[in-house]
């Protein structure tokens, strides 16, 4: 049995650490094309931005983003810090405006991955799930598992209020669905892929304090080491992220919890089994 685990495992981690970026697909005419869009989003970062850029973009890309077109992420796969995933995904989910007051001070790009599938339309409910779990109030009280955050009946074609007014939906699907505007002072779209696949944005007016301060080493916080460094948010950004909630109150069983705590679970166990 156990030699049987370990053929599987290492079946599975040489499956893993083969990513593709690039790979078939038949048009509709019939016609077999090499699909390259993500390769091309990031050689594009590469080549046509700052080398000091910093390029907001749900965490799942963090990596390429780094690896691929050696510019500085907000988020990727070894973020741990769940609060900052929430920061990050609040950004993402809130209205356009309101985004942007949050974003200028933190990146100078936003890269949404687009066309459907598993897109970050797809995955944007689950960000406004996890937001709200870190930033109550993001979705109604009684709403813990953000459902007003979504789409009607499941149909692409009919987002509910909330997900239109947000800045993910417009980055999305901007100029591409009927009615849908992204305001060019806020974020100036700079490149869409060839497919569709990836659209970038460039952020207008952003805080140049806020950078200089975020990117200086002398505010950087390490331990007693001064091997593991960590940054920190620009004194700008600060009155958004104290809005937060310790995670743990919510999630971790070995934490003793408050009154605010307790009841926020108590709603969310009750909504996830109405739901199943």
């Amino acid at each position: 049995v156990m030699f049987g685990f370990y053929q599987y495992a290492h079946f599975m981690a040489e499956r893993s650490s083969h990513p593709s970026l690039m790979f078939k697909a038949t048009l509709k005419g019939g016609e077999v094309t090499i699909i390259d869009d993500y390769r091309e989003a990031y050689w594009w970062l590469r080549d046509n931005t700052p080398e000091d850029s910093r390029v907001m973009a749900w965490w799942d890309y963090g990596y390429q983003i780094s690896g691929i077109a050696k510019r500085i992420t907000i988020a990727d796969g070894n973020t741990w810090n769940h609060e900052h995933i929430a920061t990050l995904g609040r950004c993402l989910v809130s209205p356009e405006e309101k985004a942007h007051d949050m974003i200028k001070h933190l990146a100078d790009y936003v890269l949404i991955w687009t066309g459907g599938g598993g897109d970050d339309l797809a995955k944007s409910p689950h960000i406004a799930r996890i937001s709200n779990s870190v930033y109550p109030g993001i979705c109604p009280e009684d709403d813990p598992l953000c459902r007003t955050f979504g789409f009607e009946k499941n149909d692409r074609s009919k987002p509910t209020p909330m997900m239109r007014d947000s800045l993910i939906y417009k980055l999305h699907s901007g100029g591409q669905q009927e009615g849908v505007l992204v305001n060019q002072k806020l974020f100036k779209e700079v490149f869409t892929s060839e497919h569709n696949l990836v659209r970038i944005y460039k952020v207008q007016g952003i805080d140049e304090e806020s950078k200089d301060w975020a990117m200086d080493e002398n505010n950087y916080i390490c331990d007693d080491s001064e091997w593991l460094c960590r940054g920190q948010y620009p004194p700008k950004m600060r009155p958004f992220v104290q809005e937060a909630i310790s995670f743990a109150q919510l999630e971790d069983f070995n934490t003793k919890k408050g009154k605010e705590a307790e009841e926020y679970q108590k709603k969310y166990h009750a909504a996830f089994s109405k739901g199943h």
